[in-house]
């Protein structure tokens, strides 16, 4: 079975480089949010070959077909996150890194009321929220 990320590459005509590949496995693996440097340090641990621009590109072309999100942390850093590749938003856990996607949960009725308020047309958006997981709360009890 292929990976999305080769299958969303093959479909953008993308070229299947050997490294390219070996990017994708390492960003599929991942639960939670990483940066470039998790994945650099990763790609440095298993396969020696693979440098840092190759990860950057790749994290860039990965972005390019919604594949991967970047996302800005509370701490002023950012990092990515896998996701599908329809528009949704994020849920990040603080305590653990897990990303969960949120629907649009009523947000376009809420952004199109504030257009027409501020005679806006909107034309993207992004929206992150930052909290502890259910599974870290219940750890932090324990």
């Amino acid at each position: 079975m292929m990976s999305p990320f080769v299958v969303a590459m093959e479909q953008a005509g993308c070229r299947l480089t050997g490294p390219r590949r070996v990017v994708a496995d390492l960003v599929a693996a991942r639960a939670g949010h990483f940066t470039a440097a998790d994945i650099v340090a990763d790609a440095r641990r298993r396969h020696p070959g693979i440098g840092r621009a190759t990860v950057f590109r790749a994290l860039d072309l990965f972005a390019s077909l919604n594949l991967v999100e970047r996302i800005d942390l509370p701490d002023g850093d950012h990092a990515y996150v896998t996701c599908d590749r329809s528009h949704h938003h994020h849920a990040i856990c603080t305590g653990c890194g897990r990303s969960f996607d949120l629907a649009d949960m009523g947000l376009g009725q809420v952004l199109h009321d504030a257009g027409e308020r501020l005679g806006f047309r909107i034309t993207s958006h992004r929206l992150e929220l930052f909290g502890v997981c259910a599974a870290c709360q219940a750890a932090a009890r324990s």
